[in-house]
């Protein structure tokens, strides 16, 4: 059975619809107006393997801000649906990639406890025309609607284009890794608690 979730997600500020298949191929597509973040989300579709389709429409015409932390949050309420009862998942995944100069690790846990800690030092404030503090914004909003520990640490960069696609190849190979069925864990709960 395929895991997949669609959200919708529609406040006087934003109006967004996120579409997941965790079992996809990494296929793509989306139109939020934001090419730079598309460009960084279609890094977590490749490299997870993760269908994902997002159509957002927000109040860009202030900033980008709103439209890239609800984007966050619908991804990761999708994230959360999709994942149902955790049943049979590896459940942590971890990932450390490079791209020239720039390292990234990133470590998911699917713990059900929201958590995020965000070591990253950008080498300049933006990227193009996206702010680069906004990615924070987006982690954020994810790990709180989705109920995931999620560290981040860039280990090195000068690049600043490096270092923000080196931590979302980063974590589309992490949640690669903790969606994975354990074969040894079928039906069964990957925590000593029995719940997640």
């Amino acid at each position: 059975m395929q895991r997949m979730a669609e959200v919708e997600r529609d406040t006087l500020e934003t109006k967004i619809k996120v579409t997941l298949n965790l079992d996809g191929s990494g296929r793509a597509n989306f139109n939020t107006g934001i090419p730079f973040l598309e460009h960084m989300l279609d890094q977590v579709a490749r490299h997870g393997l993760i269908d994902i389709d997002i159509q957002a429409d927000g109040d860009r015409h202030i900033d980008d801000h709103h439209t890239v932390e609800d984007i966050g949050i619908t991804f990761g309420m999708a994230l959360a649906k999709a994942v149902g009862d955790k049943k049979g998942m590896t459940r942590y995944g971890h990932a450390y990639v490079p791209l020239d100069e720039a390292l990234s690790r990133v470590v998911i846990d699917f713990s059900g406890r929201p958590g995020l800690v965000y070591q990253v030092d950008y080498s300049r404030a933006s990227i193009g025309q996206f702010e680069v503090d906004l990615f924070q914004e987006f982690f954020q909003g994810l790990v709180n609607h989705a109920g995931i520990t999620l560290h981040i640490d860039n280990l090195r960069g000068i690049n600043a284009h490096h270092q923000a696609e080196t931590i979302f190849k980063a974590l589309g190979r992490a949640l690669r890794m903790a969606l994975e069925a354990d074969p040894r864990m079928q039906g069964m709960m990957p925590s000593t608690k029995g719940s997640l």
